[in-house]
């Protein structure tokens, strides 16, 4: 038999971490080298930095999967959170994994705008809708990321004649409706927007692309 303290090491999760995608954040780790035990349990707390007392994390309290919602332990923004996993097989625990140290303002990827596409004559207006984070305003409505950051949008268009790749800004600041003009009749346009955050210096993905004839 093997000994429990061999047993705790081979079960012990590793790679601690948190993904977050406009403040939605979840803690996910790997399985121990036994860890592919079908009937191993973990357990997660999490703690603000700085506080001695670690909380559990009841919804994530003796589970088999490997990922842990904590937005909502997580929502004050501004502050370094860590979180920590423990695994349980056949009546032995581990010791506890620690993730490094995340703060969700700083740390969180932000999405691209929703892009709507209208023409008029031989131009195109652009309508940008920020992406939501997962925090709700009283009445219910999930507040949108422009309120937790200074957001520019970037515009891009594709004109499908020539290569996919060749996109041209046609835009930068923080207007919500853009119109852009002159463009030939009978053309295919496409446009794309990403989310820039000069502050971070980060930008987000492409959004899908919205094509158009004029």
């Amino acid at each position: 038999l093997m000994e429990n303290q061999d047993l705790q090491d081979l079960i012990k999760p590793q790679k601690v971490e948190f993904h977050s995608l406009n403040l939605n954040s979840t803690l996910h780790w790997q399985p121990g080298w036994a860890g592919e035990a079908r009937d191993t349990l973990y357990f997660v707390q999490y703690k603000v930095y700085g506080q001695s007392m670690w909380q559990n994390k009841d919804d994530c309290w003796g589970i088999q999967r490997h990922v842990c919602d904590l937005t909502h332990e997580t929502s004050d923004i501004q502050e370094p959170h860590y979180g920590r996993v423990k695994a349980a097989l056949a009546g032995v625990y581990s010791n506890w994994s620690l993730s490094c140290r995340f703060t969700p303002w700083r740390e969180t990827m932000i999405g691209p705008p929703t892009v709507t596409v209208v023409h008029s004559n031989k131009s195109v207006i652009v309508k940008l809708q920020a992406p939501r984070s997962p925090y709700k305003r009283k009445r219910g409505s999930k507040i949108p990321m422009t309120n937790y950051y200074d957001l520019l949008y970037q515009v891009f268009i594709i004109n499908n004649l020539l290569d996919e790749q060749h996109r041209v800004l046609v835009y930068e600041g923080k207007d919500k409706v853009i119109k852009i003009k002159d463009l030939r009749p009978g053309v295919s346009y496409c446009i794309v927007a990403k989310t820039y955050l000069p502050m971070l210096d980060r930008s987000s993905a492409y959004s899908s692309r919205q094509c158009i004839v004029l």
